[in-house]
């Protein structure tokens, strides 16, 4: 966590490197008064989170997160919050096999992704649960009357086909903030370019990269402000 300066003010972040703040400046640039998030791949309520700051504030959403024992987490910390013990689905399936890795921020719906951290050394799959899933596009309509404002996106290897499935002619959330960076303990991440380019041929622009994460705002909103 660090703080920011607006005016006298210090905004202390909660993010992994600013990207609250970066998305609550976009936030009020384009005048969002009713603000609501959803946060999927949430993983903890408060450390490294996308959106503890906006709860901070006073703002509530819908927070996704596939491990039971952060779920508790967040519903002590985050009692405003709606928390769904779930994952996050591609197709119609039912549930999904979830890895729990040592460190619960690389948890992961993917095996190839669980096996390639497993691989480095540090790292094993501390235990293999089946959870429920729904689509994203499902989570959207039965929990937002219309669509979340702001949408924080970080699953571990899922995070381009979920991005292929929303609907963002259904569901246009003015502001995502999505892993976009690969993980690695060899120093040979990559930027995963697909995910900029799928979010960009669907009408936003990329607002501001901080290496692991990329901010989008929807463009007709920003060129509109």
């Amino acid at each position: 966590m660090f703080s920011f300066l607006k005016g006298h003010k210090p905004l202390k972040s909660f993010s992994q490197t600013g990207e609250d703040l970066i998305v609550n400046f976009i936030k009020d640039a384009i005048h969002l008064k009713d603000f609501s998030y959803l946060d999927l791949g949430a993983n903890h309520p408060l450390k490294y989170s996308n959106t503890a700051f906006f709860y901070k504030m006073g703002y509530s959403g819908v927070c996704v997160e596939a491990d039971p024992l952060l779920c508790k987490k967040f519903k002590s910390l985050r009692p405003k919050d709606k928390v769904l013990n779930i994952g996050v689905g591609i197709h119609d399936q039912k549930s999904m096999e979830f890895f729990v890795m040592t460190s619960s921020t690389l948890n992961t719906f993917s095996e190839k992704e669980a096996l390639r951290y497993s691989s480095y050394g540090n790292e094993k799959i501390e235990e293999k649960i089946k959870v429920d899933v729904k689509t994203v596009n499902n989570i959207i309509s039965e929990n937002f009357e219309s669509y979340p404002n702001f949408i924080s996106l970080d699953v571990e290897g899922l995070d381009y086909e979920i991005i292929k499935s929303l609907n963002f002619k259904k569901f246009p959330s003015q502001i995502l903030c999505i892993e976009t960076l690969s993980y690695t303990q060899n120093k040979k991440e990559r930027k995963i370019k697909e995910i900029i380019d799928a979010v960009i041929d669907n009408g936003y622009m990329l607002f501001a990269d901080t290496y692991i994460n990329s901010i989008f705002v929807k463009k007709t909103v920003w060129e509109n402000r």
